[in-house]
């Protein structure tokens, strides 16, 4: 007896209502493979259980129950931020945690659709899958304005993989855990463990015969980078903002370094509106006898567009160089034109302008290039920098919105992949942490404890190389895009035959 179409629909419903809940475990597990966690093999157990559960039932339900997991659970530090900072409602930043994690969900959605569209036997997932993962990956850097946050590809971090990022990127970087995935999951299938097998040897393979990552072939210079460790309610409070200079004054006075390096936003006015505040920081510049890159604010002389970005001020000039930050934080410093009512739930969010400067200061020694916060978790702006003449790379940032959450290591575990990507050293001072000096091949060789007072000094070397993904960009993805192209005319073509 043949079922009724109204019981294969409730079969159906019960599949996917069983399925959905393993897969939500999958997803939630993966934010723990990245930093501080730092348990990379998770993300293998993980996706290679997502595999299971997209091959046995209905694909985009699978996929969107592991973003959900992935994305929910991993952006849970965004709550307490919105909270305290918004100021937002609990329910309402509650909701909006949920928000981003539905929104970033349909992302794994979509690879598990084209992995199991494309794939007509498990065999086909070694080569399918990677290239679907990769090209997902890309997608969620830009598109929305990007969030390619806990890329898969920075799990390379601290293996003998991490050359790879100097060629493909981070992005392409992540075909490597999802090809190991894929071989471990077949290996679990009687009949496609051979595949498993020769999968996983060219995952070892590639691991162990990657490059290395470019080297500092210019000039030793020593930074001092300063962490003032300025809790976030006082910030911007005009009554602290004595002791607040006081501590940047003090550490940098003792410093005795070739370049001084303050966070994001450290200097917390608009010198323009503030002569006396100016005056103060020329006169210690010019006592130092060093110059100084700050985090700062500025405002346009003739409207009232404001921007946030980095000030270089070298004993003796003239005039400060000012460079502005290129990529905002949506609903946190600024409020897209699409979504006008987002204000009024949360008047605490920013109006900054975005700026579209080269992010070059030049000290009459080295070029530096910027990176301003958020901006370090995109790799087309780094390399955009060095293609601009940037010897070394700074990145200041305030990550005291996030407290003592994953969210600080997770930025700074980013910055490492982008001093790889463009073999140039990072210079990252961070309001409480975690500042660091970063290596072109991603090694901290300085930091700072988290959450304290302290100056980080230490050895950093310029560099002129371009690396192939400094000098291409995401152009190597094209290595990735034709394998599907080609398999899904293939499929075309033999459904219509």
């Amino acid at each position: 007896m043949q079922p009724t179409s109204a019981e294969g629909r409730q079969a159906g419903q019960g599949a996917r209502v069983r399925m959905l809940a393993p897969a939500f475990v999958f997803g939630a597990c993966m934010p723990f493979a990245f930093s501080p966690y730092e348990y990379k093999w998770l993300a293998i157990v993980a996706l290679a259980g997502w595999l299971y559960l997209l091959w046995r039932g209905p694909a985009w339900w699978a996929g969107y129950a592991f973003g959900l997991g992935w994305f929910g659970v991993g952006a849970w530090w965004l709550a307490p931020t919105f909270h305290t900072y918004g100021p937002v409602a609990w329910p309402l930043a509650i909701a909006a945690v949920l928000l981003v994690g539905a929104v970033l969900a349909l992302f794994p959605a979509l690879v598990a659709w084209a992995t199991r569209g494309l794939c007509r036997r498990e065999q086909e997932l070694l080569l399918v899958f990677p290239c679907v993962f990769v090209l997902e990956e890309w997608l969620r850097g830009w598109l929305l304005t990007g969030l390619p946050w806990t890329s898969p590809g920075n799990l390379l971090l601290d293996t003998p993989a991490v050359g790879w990022a100097a060629y493909a990127g981070v992005y392409g970087m992540a075909a490597l855990p999802a090809a190991m995935a894929v071989s471990v999951f077949l290996l679990s299938r009687r009949s496609a463990r051979a595949f498993g097998a020769a999968g996983a040897a060219v995952c070892v393979a590639a691991m162990f015969l990657a490059p290395s990552p470019f080297k500092a072939d210019g000039r030793v210079a020593v930074a001092a980078l300063v962490q003032a460790n300025i809790a976030q309610d006082v910030k911007w409070d005009a009554s602290f903002l004595l002791e607040t200079m006081r501590r940047y004054q003090r550490a940098s006075a003792a410093a005795s370094a070739d370049v001084l390096v303050w966070p994001e936003a450290a200097v917390p006015m608009f010198l323009s509106m503030a002569p006396d505040w100016d005056r103060w920081l020329i006169s210690q510049v010019r006592d130092w006898k060093t110059p100084l890159i700050f985090g700062g604010i500025q405002r346009e002389p003739d409207s009232r567009a404001a921007h946030n970005g980095i000030f270089l001020e070298r004993p003796g000039d003239s005039k400060r160089q000012f460079v502005a930050k290129q990529h905002l934080v949506p609903f946190g410093e600024y409020v897209p034109s699409w979504l006008p009512f987002i204000r009024s739930l949360a008047p605490g969010i920013g109006d900054w302008q975005p700026s579209f400067d080269a992010g070059i200061l030049y000290d009459g020694e080295r070029r530096y290039g910027s990176l301003v916060c958020y901006e370090a978790i995109f790799p087309e702006i780094a390399a955009a920098r060095v293609r601009a003449g940037a010897e070394v790379l700074v990145n200041v940032t305030n990550d005291a919105w996030y407290g003592e959450s994953p969210a600080a290591w997770q930025h700074l575990q980013s910055a490492r992949v982008r001093a790889v990507e463009t073999g140039r050293f990072i210079l990252r001072a961070a309001n409480t942490g975690i500042t660091a000096i970063i290596a072109p091949d991603g090694r901290i060789t300085q930091s700072a404890p988290w959450f304290g007072e302290s100056a980080v000094q230490g050895a950093f070397t310029t560099s002129s190389a371009v690396t192939p993904f400094v000098r291409w960009g995401n152009a190597i993805l094209l290595v990735f895009v034709l394998p599907l192209a080609m398999m899904g005319i293939f499929r075309w073509y033999g459904g219509r035959s």
